[in-house]
């Protein structure tokens, strides 16, 4: 399998990034804005505050934002859980956040849905931040800076992504700048050999954070491959203008929702629709390469490949 390409000038690609209506546009969309809110917020607290108190407001909205690793703080800042991971208060942060946001939802998005890129960014981010109040109460090494410390940035949640995608389809092939091309497990594999190598670094919450969110995208990926798909819980969630109907749910012969399994002849005519598209596919691919493949036929073969 071989990565996808962007296609269009750069105004075309910009508004597929911030203004097309995707969960992960809006993701993008969120981050930015709350960077550019808070650095707003900078800029009116120093034209205006005293010479000492020059950026007391940036400070202040940080911190009202930020998860604090203090247990006793976190109770009266409980939404930090969630805030936390949409706050960038710098710009090659951000600017790095939402590059590999936007490559690894766009990967992602390739085989499975909008609403699942939605919850393994907020699980992924909520388990990073579970994983860095975790280390700073329970490692003695930490007790200096627990009062102060705070985690914030949307890493751990894009690594939750970049791994639960790695894990569902390992051998994805990426072609990077001087490397050529190399299978998206083993950038996985690199990505978390950083962080670990990282954390007695001057960042040790933010890579404990990202390990969180990896952890949680592997064990996400790994049990979905399985047929076990946690998200089904928020199934009642619906999410307006996200979802879109797959022009191959005719091809679906899974028991439906009201558990009545499909009499023989429907079963049978799914199953030889599902066929003539396959072969239809591989003819495509054999034409002009798996890269020509829309998201909606990658989805369907590697679904049909994982029955086998």
């Amino acid at each position: 399998m071989y990565g996808f390409q962007q296609q269009g000038n750069t105004g075309d690609v910009l508004r597929r990034i911030f203004l097309s209506r995707t969960v992960l546009s809006r993701l993008v969309l969120i981050n930015t804005a709350v960077y550019g809110l808070v650095k707003l917020a900078g800029l009116l607290t120093w034209l205006f505050a005293a010479a000492d108190g020059s950026g007391q407001l940036l400070s202040f909205i940080g911190q009202w934002l930020a998860l604090p690793s203090s247990s006793g703080t976190l109770l009266t800042r409980p939404w930090t859980l969630f805030t936390y991971m949409f706050l960038q208060e710098g710009f090659v942060h951000l600017l790095f956040n939402l590059l590999m946001l936007y490559f690894g939802g766009m990967v992602f998005l390739e085989y499975l849905s909008q609403k699942k890129l939605l919850w393994t960014y907020l699980m992924g981010g909520l388990a990073g931040g579970v994983f860095f109040i975790l280390a700073f109460n329970l490692f003695p090494v930490f007790s200096g800076a627990r009062d102060n410390a705070v985690a914030l940035g949307a890493s751990a949640s894009v690594l939750a992504i970049i791994i639960a995608v790695a894990t569902y389809v390992p051998d994805y092939t990426i072609h990077l700048f001087l490397f050529g091309r190399v299978k998206l497990k083993y950038i996985a594999l690199v990505l978390i050999v950083i962080d670990v190598f990282s954390i007695q670094s001057n960042n040790p919450g933010g890579h404990i954070a990202h390990l969180g969110g990896a952890l949680w995208g592997f064990t996400y990926a790994w049990y979905l491959k399985k047929g076990n798909d946690f998200y089904r819980i928020f199934d009642g969630i619906k999410f307006t203008g996200f979802e879109r109907k797959s022009k191959y749910a005719r091809f679906d012969t899974t028991r439906p929702k009201s558990g009545r399994p499909m009499n023989d002849d429907l079963y049978n005519e799914k199953r030889s629709a599902t066929q003539h598209e396959i072969d239809r596919i591989l003819d495509k691919i054999s034409r002009s390469g798996y890269a020509s493949l829309s998201s909606a036929e990658k989805e369907l073969l590697f679904k049909t490949s994982n029955k086998k």
